[in-house]
């Protein structure tokens, strides 16, 4: 097996310019050498709700939110907060009863590659606009071709742009379709419809010189080319209420997959002849993870599993054994990040951790109260600069020099 590095989207320097990163995997690639006591807030600005995660791109921040009936994207100037441009467009949307306590979104992250920024919305509206000026270059809604146009919980999966490609899964449980579109047109080059949406993000990966993308849809865990939308391999794959979340992450030379209330597990993909399959290296029900996704840093898998009432672990990439599990009651979810030789994790009751690695465990230098109100968005970070979504607003926190 031929397991290539990958990169969706190319990004300007150090740029945080897409979900969990410059390089889609929760690595912090312009890390502090080191975490103080404290950090300066520098300024905070009202933007609207949601849990998508806001972008750094050059000097501007990006952030993607609601206010009333309308989904809005901003772009912030990253030194000051103040507003450069603002662009929404009605988007009605009735929560389902069992996600109320989690607002009406937007919940997925946008991508900004090339000078775009691509949106998906809470009820399957993307957006593809002007980075620099916020005019709308496409937009699609899909109430014409399905039932429903997002999961039950509103989508969430960030859509994934790699080699003059943006790609999401559109439509609803049982009715959905994985679609590319044409990054700059918006002209659909290619569909595959062997199943409905989860809410987990896509990657790329390349394997034996092939470009996959790969992704846990409604049902299953899927490999499809990138080049045709061709399903290459796909696996079973289910979790309560059809509830699908976590970011396939790839460690070790496999691709690591992981959901509620089921077993963490390893695959590697093969090709034999013509065809492709994906062949389980390991399995443990040490580790459940609901929607915090893990990070793999230098043979290890990181990140806070849903037991115990939110339980950091870590596991060998390579055999899924169990190192370590932390104490618990670490809450619902946590934004997990490769920082260096550090692990940080935002919880959703607004702790940033700082844990030093060991080999033995983590071990916490600093933790911050970075706001007021839940943040269940995972923060941009670029050097000494982290920007938090809260319930409302951006806030920009600073590392002392």
């Amino acid at each position: 097996m031929i397991l290539g590095a990958w990169n969706s989207v190319p990004s300007f320097g150090q740029d945080w310019n897409q979900w969990r990163g410059p390089n889609r995997d929760g690595i912090v690639t312009a890390a502090p050498p080191k975490w103080p006591g404290r950090l300066t807030k520098k300024w905070q600005a009202q933007v609207g709700i949601g849990h998508s995660s806001p972008l750094i791109v050059r000097n501007s921040v990006y952030a993607f939110t609601r206010e009333g009936e309308e989904e809005v994207v901003r772009r912030l100037d990253l030194n000051t907060g103040k507003e450069i441009w603002r662009s929404g467009y009605p988007a009605p949307y009735a929560m389902n009863p069992a996600a109320q306590g989690h607002g009406k979104g937007p919940k997925s992250t946008p991508t900004y590659s090339g000078g775009l920024l691509y949106t998906l919305g809470i009820s399957g509206i993307v957006s593809c606009l002007d980075g620099a000026s916020g005019g709308v270059r496409w937009r699609h809604d899909f109430t014409k071709q399905f039932k429903a146009t997002s999961p039950l919980y509103g989508a969430a999966a960030s859509p994934l742009v790699d080699n003059g490609l943006c790609t999401f899964f559109a439509g609803g449980n049982d009715n959905g379709a994985l679609i590319a579109f044409d990054a700059k047109s918006g002209v659909i080059r290619w569909r595959w419809t062997g199943d409905g949406p989860g809410y987990s993000s896509p990657i790329a990966v390349t394997i034996g010189g092939v470009r996959q993308i790969v992704l846990e849809s409604q049902d299953h865990c899927v490999g499809v080319e990138e080049e045709s939308g061709k399903l290459l391999w796909s696996l079973p794959f289910k979790t309560p209420f059809a509830q699908n979340i976590v970011t396939p992450v790839i460690a070790g030379g496999s691709i690591v997959f992981a959901g509620e209330r089921q077993p963490t597990f390893a695959v590697r993909v093969r090709k034999s002849d013509d065809e492709w399959k994906a062949v389980k290296t390991w399995e443990t029900g040490d580790v459940t993870m609901y929607m915090s996704t893990p990070v793999a840093v230098n043979g290890r898998l990181y990140g806070m599993s849903e037991r115990r009432g939110g339980q950091m672990f870590c596991l060998d990439a390579a055999t899924g054994k169990t190192l370590w599990t932390g104490d618990g009651r670490m809450g619902e979810n946590a934004a997990i990040l490769s920082a260096g030789g550090y692990i940080l994790a935002q919880t959703n009751s607004s702790d940033l951790i700082v844990y030093k690695i060991a080999p033995d465990a983590l071990r916490e230098v600093s933790r911050f109260q970075v706001a007021q109100s839940p943040t269940w968005a995972t923060p941009a970070i670029v050097g000494d600069r982290i920007v938090v979504k809260d319930r409302d607003s951006l806030i920009l926190w600073e590392i002392p020099k």
